[in-house]
Parts: C-alpha cells; structure tokens; sequence
C-alpha cells in the first residue's frame, strides 16, 4: 500500500494528514513513479490554506524526483528506470508513488542526486525565467530581489552574480544577510531593522533600479514600485505576506511608466519545447558549479504539517526536501 499526505478541507497545517492510498495504472501519456525525494515550496502553502482554492480531497505538492515504475501507452521519451524529476501541476507529489502526464517529466542528470532534482526544479526553473525571459537581465545592471536567503531567492543571486549582475537583496535577520551574501547578493539590507527603499536609493546614489523581483506581495509592494526607474519592470512572482490589495493603475505613469507583471512557471512551461530548454539550462547551470544548491531542512514526508508550520515562520532558508 502507498502513503500519501492528504487534506480533506483546506486549512491551517492541522489538514495535513498521513494516509494510505491507492494508485492506479498509468493510462494513455501517462507515467508511474516512485518518488525519491520531494520538494517543498511556499505554493503549497497557498494550496493547503485556501489561498488558491483547490477541490478536496487533494494531495499537495507540485515538486519531487524519482524513478519511472511503469509507462502507459503511447510514451516514447522515457523508459522504465529512468531517473526524472518535475515541478508543476497537477499537484500530488506528497506522495510516496503517483501517477503523472508523463510529457510534465525530464530526465534528471547522473550528475545530480534525487533530493537535488526536488529541490531545484520549482525554484530553479522560476528563477531562470525570472531572469532570462520575464526581465531578461543584463551584466552591469543592479537589481532589486526579494526574500534573498529564500530558495528562489539564493538561486537567483547566484545565478545573476554568473550573469554580471549586481544583486541588492532583503532579508529578515543578520544570519540571512551573511548567507544570502555568500550566495552572491552584493547588498544585503536587513528590512527589520532598515527602510530597503531608502538603502535602495543610497545604493544606486538615487538612480533605482530596472526590476524588483518580489515574492512577498502585499508588505512590500508599494515601496517596490518606489524602487524603481523609469521605464521599470515590477515582478510580482508570489504573496507571502498576502495579497497586493487594489490600486490605481494611473500611478503606474506618475512613478515613471512602470511595467508590473505577475508570472507562473506553469505559463512558461506549458509547452514541452520551453520545459526542456529551462530545465536544460538549470541543469548546466547547477552542474558547472555556477549555481550551488543548499539544501537547509530535512523531513519525513510525514512530518509535512510541520515543515508547513516552519515555512510559514520564516524559520527556513534556502530549499527544504521530504525524505521517503
């Protein structure tokens, strides 16, 4: 029998519960697999809580590597045993096995490990589409992330130093500031204790910023947008404190013809050419050393209420894995 975490109401982390379910046979395009690790990402708190309503009961979980236990007709790109990974719907990688659209999978290098493979695809893949599509970032500019001691936000430091590029980040304590600065934010500001708008416009000597990539949402919104030049692109990729409450457009052209955009890798994924090519170029990036993985936290997929109840506090960094 197989074990899954499911909810049966949305919720506080208490819905999370342990269970044992059944799997059917991967039919048509489909895929059988059997999880090795599983990744955990702030979405599935937004999917537990009713911030994204979704039909109960569920599965949560949208990220996780393993390995190939059966195909279904018509799947020619993968074979029995094949090591992959995925991030994306639909959900149900809170489990120990489950069935998947098979065209939703890449095969995962020898070169990197399972846990690996569930910890870098969701956030690994936002990030490089963050950078290389939404805003596509040039050497010599500085930017302007969010939640840098984050798991997105370690990736993109890194990944925008390799690129040139000069990184002013926030985070909430001193210990975050020293590791996102040792993942290569140049400008760590500290925000409980400093106005990052004001350390912004000392940073450039008042000359803001082209993009602020913003996880956060509604506590930091306002003061993003006062972040940035003329012509700037606000990316609004998350709502960890909460949803950005109505506002007028019309202030977009008094603070300087901004641009605002809310992204999902589910959109710059959804054609099987663009999931290739963005996981292909996270693999390179990851395996030639320009981008480290971290993986900061630990737990049974048992234990996901918990690791929900942590995330939720901001007592995490970096990527957090379910074991099986």
């Amino acid at each position: 029998m197989t074990h899954a975490i499911r909810m049966h109401a949305q919720g506080g982390p208490e819905v999370l519960v342990w269970e044992e379910v059944d799997v059917a046979k991967p039919g048509p395009g489909e895929a059988l697999l059997k999880h090795h690790a599983v990744g955990l990402n702030y979405i599935d708190v937004y999917h537990r809580s009713g911030t994204y309503p979704v039909p109960c009961p569920a599965t949560p979980g949208l990220e996780a590597a393993g390995v190939v236990e059966a195909l279904g007709e018509g799947v020619s790109h993968l074979k029995v045993g094949d090591r992959v990974a995925y991030a994306g719907g639909p959900l149900g990688a809170y489990s120990e096995r489950r069935v998947i659209p098979a065209d939703r999978l890449v095969k995962l290098p020898e070169a990197l490990s399972f846990e690996q493979g569930a910890s870098m695809m969701l956030q690994g893949m936002t990030a490089q589409y963050l950078l290389k599509r939404t805003y596509p970032v040039k050497a010599g500019e500085t930017i302007l992330v969010h939640a840098a001691a984050g798991g997105v936000g370690l990736i993109l430091c890194q990944w925008a130093k390799a690129l040139g590029v000069n990184v002013i980040g926030t985070v909430g304590s001193d210990d975050k500031a020293e590791l996102a600065r040792s993942h290569g934010c140049t400008h760590p500001i500290v925000y409980t204790r400093e106005n990052f708008q004001e350390r912004v416009m000392e940073i450039t000597h008042g000359q803001k910023v082209p993009v602020v990539y913003d996880s956060i949402g509604r506590d930091t919104f306002m003061q993003s947008l006062e972040c940035l030049a003329p012509l700037g692109t606000m990316v609004l990729y998350g709502a960890a404190s909460g949803p950005v409450p109505p506002f007028d457009l019309g202030l977009l052209a008094k603070m300087g013809s901004l641009f605002i955009t809310r992204p999902t890798l589910f959109t710059y994924t959804a054609q099987r050419e663009d999931l290739e090519r963005i996981s292909s170029d996270l693999f390179d990036v990851v395996i030639s050393g320009q981008v480290k993985l971290f993986i900061h936290q630990h737990y049974p997929l048992s234990e996901a209420a918990q690791a929900h109840r942590d995330l939720e506090a901001r007592k995490t960094t970096g990527s957090t894995v379910f074991t099986l």
